[in-house]
């Protein structure tokens, strides 16, 4: 295996990253399958589609299965309800060959990944700040990585 190895990277990237860095690598691996299955679609390639789509799905599957309703059941039935949404209109391009269910289920990604881009965002400066006080877990703080605000 060289330094260059791009499985390796994406390996030490995903060993290294943080919980809310992991959600939104997902976010774009989904979105990126899925707009490859999109073009494949309108090439002909059905077999590629098929697989591309097949990815997207089972990465938001496993985005469901993730959620937590023990730290908040609300947003998690929520989240589960656009993750049923997403898959359903996956499942509907594939079987349909078509684009449209595609661009709908982008649609609700690209927003959530907009959305858990700014979470991140926010995690990291939070981390940042109680760094230099020695605070190894600045989520103590009531409030602070609230995802209301």
């Amino acid at each position: 295996m060289s330094l260059t190895d791009p499985k390796a990277y994406l390996r030490n990237a995903v060993m290294q990253a943080a919980p809310e860095q992991l959600q939104l690598m997902l976010y774009d691996a989904a979105i990126r399958n899925a707009m490859q299955a999109k073009d494949a679609i309108t090439a002909g390639d059905f077999e590629c589609s098929y697989e591309k789509l097949s990815k997207a799905q089972a990465i938001v599957i496993e985005m469901q299965a993730g959620l937590r309703p023990e730290v908040n059941e609300q947003l998690c039935e929520q989240m589960s309800a656009l993750y049923n949404f997403i898959h359903r209109k996956l499942v509907d391009a594939c079987v349909h060959r078509e684009t449209a269910p595609i661009d709908d289920a982008l649609t609700i990604l690209n927003r959530e990944r907009d959305t858990w881009k700014i979470l991140v965002k926010k995690v990291t400066e939070a981390k940042a700040e109680y760094a230099h006080t020695g605070e190894s877990d600045p989520a103590a703080h009531e409030g602070l990585l609230s995802v209301e605000g």
